[in-house]
């Protein structure tokens, strides 16, 4: 079952309400996205740990619901 950007965008803002959210659907099939997400939360964390926050906050979601998603950071 695909997952619309929309909830992506939801899970994403609940977990860093700060956040501003760019979603592509880069297939048009629903499965394939790319995020860039830009938060101050992301301050003085690693491409790694920042990419961790993303993925913590689609709750399990992700390689199931949603297949995949390029995830791009950036501090606020």
């Amino acid at each position: 079952m695909a997952m619309d950007l929309k909830e992506i965008e939801k899970l994403i803002k609940e977990a860093m309400p700060d956040a501003t959210i760019e979603i592509q659907d880069l297939a048009g099939d629903g499965n394939h996205y790319s995020a860039t997400v830009t938060s101050s939360q992301f301050s003085g964390k690693s491409k790694i740990e920042q990419h961790k926050m993303v993925y913590t906050s689609l709750k399990g979601k992700m390689g199931n619901e949603l297949h995949a998603l390029a995830i791009k950071t950036k501090e606020n």
